[in-house]
């Protein structure tokens, strides 16, 4: 069975570069095909999907590593009802609104579980 790893990501891509490296180092371990990669945005990461990722620290890495995410045939999961979703104008990837309760699911159910 192919392990699973969930990165959940929290930090505002407008303020760190953390963001934007968590969606590389995602999409680069998701190539390799021996690990089942999940991403999930929460609170300010939602901004990563965003229409206009100049805006946002390290930008190339949102306009290059999330296509390849989704690619890689699971959504971008993000969280329901986030505050700044309405802030995305047209979103720069497919994603699906999920609640706590099933992002807690996920997280037991994963192999490994990244934070950012």
């Amino acid at each position: 069975m192919i392990p699973t790893l969930l990165v959940i990501v929290e930090s505002d891509p407008r303020t760190t570069p953390r963001t934007a490296e968590a969606i590389r180092m995602a999409a680069g371990i998701g190539t390799w095909k021996k690990v089942s990669v999940s991403l999930y945005l929460r609170g300010p990461a939602v901004l990563a999907l965003s229409e206009y990722p100049d805006e946002l620290i390290d930008e190339d890495n949102f306009t290059r590593y999330l296509p390849i995410l989704s690619e890689l045939g699971r959504p971008i999961y993000v969280q329901a009802e986030a505050a700044l979703l309405s802030e995305l104008g047209e979103p720069s990837a497919p994603f699906e609104e999920i609640e706590d309760n099933t992002l807690a699911r996920m997280a037991a159910d994963s192999t490994y579980v990244l934070r950012f």
